[in-house]
């Protein structure tokens, strides 16, 4: 049971829940198999013609001291008295010994929630209700983050059905139930202190999402477990939707008082630790994959948090990226190892969970360090190479053998001839790590949205749906949830405008790869100055910035040159000065070879791999009715590796040889 799980989704909620409002049959086994991905909420973020204006925590200062609004300093955040809570008329604060300051503004973004009333906005919002409160007026159109609504009816009925483990008949189903999820050394009173039930027919663990005082149930989360050898993979599904699921589980429980909580990635572990320690612990709904900011607020409170998220480097590095969220200062992080585990295995095994926390590192690290404070890091990345590695590819696993995999903080740089099909190739080359749970953003400048989502939808499938509308609805709902968000720019861009949306996606969505689709229409088709070339040489070193100070990868697609359409492309190729490809840590090229008697042959050259150093070519196949490319499923070894960028590609595509070598 110490395997890590599978971070998946069954998708059997709808049916699940018309069951258990009694208007189907019993719920069939077929819709319990088969486990898929977490669900996620696609959303496009502000377009240039209208975007939300940005606001800086400077600005938020002096805006509550011009209105006499008083407010505290948080992590996070800033305090305010709320607006929505029912005073004297034309009264913004209470007095100092009444309602807590209980209205959280988010430093960042100025998105405000109130954690009294459940009231949620902008920054614009909040000023719009400062106004109205001004005039006599009471705030409407907000949202209030408890609203009925058909989710919170299905997970009622659900909850309604499910019983909690220590209350089933038979005692043997009660340990095998426990031993599936490798909780039989959590007791009955830490399971029923968490709330937590066991839904038979679904064969799931039950964890209630109750609003923040515990006055009602506003979702839940079904655990399943499948067992394949000595391997357990955990299989997940949210209602409402993960995209408004906001849950941390253990909420409710958590004293005014607490100062110091752990956070962790599964709710199995929080249960695990708090048995163990006794110690405050909350569960992030999504795990290591994101830290919603609609969450900092009730985060405020606690001068300590260590995060302990998972055993694998992945785990590691998002609880770096959260910290800087939380703020680095009060954050301590566990790493992962073998002697310290995710909590639940750590406490099955019977280790010392105190001292595992004892031994968590500070998130904020000075300026300078020694290599004796980098020494346990270079051994977990030694020891871990093909998680260092970065995400694979499946799609592309010839791609895995020359770049190892996708990694954050790094920029790619991709190339190829006028219609060889560079955005459909980098669409789907995406799509496979999108899939993976790569939280995505795209910006594609020179074609629109709708058409770049039909070609993705259509990878997706692998088939062409036009032909088949009656599946629309049912790759569309699975598409939607996939970790993709689309910038709505079109043409010619402001680099601030563009990398202040990357930064704001980064720091809302978690995003962990950016693709820019391409250069030079961000740039604008119509600048044809001198300075052409300065200008993009400062974009690709914002580009390079970025990159490396979000922990992000950046893919960033640039024509080539006009050269003679007979020679192949090489690093040289791309337009501009050699900065782009200097400053890239991978380069990409498209190869298309024109044939007079049929179409031409297409292959992915790698000429650049900071990585490792190992570069080469191999064949790709292009399937017209799914849009997708793929290496031929002839010939013994259709990958190449060539010593150097300077050593030109073979004139035809490689369909045989196995010499490999190192770049020096």
């Amino acid at each position: 049971m110490g395997v890590p799980p599978c971070r998946s989704a069954l998708r059997l909620l709808p049916a699940l829940a018309s069951w258990a409002r009694g208007r189907e049959a019993p719920l069939s086994s077929a819709a319990l198999t088969g486990p898929s991905r977490r669900h996620y909420k696609k959303e496009t973020l502000p377009a240039s013609e209208g975007p939300i204006p940005p606001v800086t925590i400077t600005e938020i200062r002096q805006y509550l001291r011009a209105r006499g609004i008083p407010f505290h300093e948080g992590y996070s955040c800033l305090h305010v008295p709320s607006l929505f809570l029912e005073r004297p008329r034309d009264q913004l604060q209470p007095p100092a010994s009444s309602t807590p300051y209980s209205l959280f503004i988010d430093k960042t973004t100025g998105s405000f929630v109130c954690t009294a009333t459940l009231v949620e906005g902008t920054w614009q919002d909040f000023q719009a209700s400062v106004e109205l409160k001004h005039k006599g007026v009471s705030s409407a159109g907000l949202e209030q983050l408890d609203g009925v609504d058909q989710a919170g009816e299905d997970a009622r009925h659900i909850w309604d059905r499910a019983l909690p483990l220590w209350e089933l008949l038979d005692e043997e189903e009660t340990r095998m139930a426990k031993a599936m999820f490798g909780i039989s050394k959590v007791s009955d009173a830490t399971l029923k202190r968490f709330g937590v039930r066991y839904l038979r027919t679904a064969r799931s663990l039950v964890f209630p999402w109750f609003s923040p005082r515990g006055t009602g149930l506003k979702g839940l989360k079904l655990l399943g477990a499948e067992c394949h050898g000595d391997t357990v993979l955990y299989v997940e599904n949210t209602l409402p939707r993960p995209s408004a699921y906001h849950n941390l589980f253990g909420l409710p429980l958590i004293g005014r008082r607490d100062t110091e909580v752990v956070l962790t990635g599964r709710e199995l572990d929080t249960m695990a630790l708090y048995q163990a320690t006794g110690l405050p612990s909350l569960s992030l709904p999504r795990g290591a994959t994101c830290l919603p900011p609609a969450l900092l607020p009730y985060l405020e409170q606690f001068k300590r948090i260590t995060l302990w998220l998972g055993e694998d480097l992945r785990s590691w590095e998002a609880a770096k990226l959260f910290a800087r969220k939380l703020n680095p200062k009060r954050c301590s992080l566990v790493r992962p190892g073998n002697q310290q585990p995710q909590p639940l295995e750590a406490f099955t095994q019977g280790m010392n969970l105190s001292r595992i926390l004892r031994s968590a590192l500070p998130a904020g690290h000075k300026s300078i360090i020694s290599f004796r404070q980098l020494r346990d890091e270079v051994f977990g990345e030694l020891s871990n190479v093909e998680q260092v590695a970065g995400v694979k590819w499946a799609r592309f696993p010839e791609l895995n053998k020359l770049l190892k995999g996708h990694r954050k903080g790094e920029l790619t740089v991709f190339t190829g001839p006028t219609g060889s099909g560079k955005t459909t190739f980098i669409s789907e080359y995406t799509l496979d790590l999108c899939m993976q749970g790569v939280n995505t953003l795209w910006g594609s400048f020179e074609i629109n949205n709708v058409r770049l989502a039909k070609i993705m939808l259509t990878q997706f499938a692998e088939k062409r749906l036009e032909e088949q509308l009656d599946q629309f609805d049912e790759w569309a709902d699975k598409f939607e949830d996939l970790p993709l968000y689309f910038m709505t720019f079109h043409g010619h861009q402001n680099i601030k405008t563009v990398v202040d949306t990357m930064r704001h996606a980064v720091y809302m969505y978690d995003i962990s790869h950016v693709v820019i689709d391409n250069l030079q229409f961000m740039m604008g088709q119509e600048q044809l100055s001198v300075d052409r070339l300065a200008v993009q040489d400062y974009i690709v070193g914002a580009f390079r910035k970025f990159a490396t100070d979000n922990s992000c990868h950046l893919t960033l697609v640039i024509h080539p040159r006009k050269e003679d359409e007979e020679r192949e492309l090489q690093t040289a190729s791309i337009f501009g000065s050699a900065k782009a490809s200097q400053e890239a840590d991978n380069v990409l090229i498209l190869q298309d070879k024109k044939l007079v008697t049929g179409p031409g042959k297409r292959y992915l050259q790698v000429s650049k791999n900071r990585f490792d150093g190992d570069v080469g070519v191999f064949p790709l196949e292009f399937s017209k009715v799914s849009l997708t490319f793929s290496t031929p499923a002839k010939g013994k070894a259709r990958l190449k590796k060539v010593k150097d960028d300077n050593t030109p590609p073979p004139k035809k595509a490689p369909t045989g040889g196995s010499g490999s070598s190192k770049k020096s």
